[in-house]
């Protein structure tokens, strides 16, 4: 069988085929996640996802909800920030960075996507957003949506600010609850 050639004439690279399958899937989240609402979607490398433990100290010393969640780094068993970039992250390639306005939406479409992805054959795929599946989390009850529960990325010592920055896209703290609101989610493709 001959080798593919490319426009110019040269052969194709090998996996080159790949990469485009793998680019052709990532347009169609961006689609989704827009169909559903999303405010921007886009394909980012992993390694530009900012990591600071930092967050962790935002997290036990600025949420209310520290301790009160299952999706919570204080949750028994919760993976540690510090642990998420050295062991998880750096074996993903690829990401989706979805904005949304609400935080509900943000969940819906994240998981979304992870679901879609897991079925194109990409079966490490995983998201994370701030969770909003329950009205109030059933914590110290059993998860009422275990399969769903999905961490925050700040929780995983994701830089949120950073990371959208890094990207041009909207985040800054508000003023007032009036102010319209900003939920990124993160979905991990390869």
């Amino acid at each position: 069988m001959a080798p593919k050639r490319v426009a110019n004439g040269q052969k194709a690279r090998k996996g080159a085929g790949r990469a485009n399958a793998a680019g052709s899937k990532l347009d169609k989240y961006i689609r989704l996640a827009k169909e559903m609402g999303a405010e921007h979607a886009l394909a980012i490398r992993a390694s530009d996802v900012v990591i600071d433990p930092r967050t962790y100290l935002k997290c036990m010393y600025g949420c209310k909800d520290w301790g009160k969640n299952w999706t919570c780094p204080s949750a028994p068993g919760a993976i540690a920030p510090w642990q998420f970039g050295e062991i998880f992250l750096k074996r993903y390639r690829t990401a989706i960075l979805v904005h949304c306005t609400e935080k509900r939406p943000s969940q819906k479409i994240s998981f979304a996507i992870e679901k879609e992805a897991f079925l194109d054959g990409f079966y490490f795929a995983f998201s994370m957003s701030d969770c909003a599946l329950c009205e109030g989390c059933a914590w110290p009850l059993p998860c009422r949506n275990p399969k769903q529960a999905r961490p925050a990325m700040q929780a995983l010592g994701i830089d949120v600010y950073a990371t959208a920055k890094r990207q041009g896209l909207p985040l800054f703290p508000l003023r007032g609850q009036e102010e319209p609101q900003n939920w990124y989610s993160l979905i991990l493709i390869e």
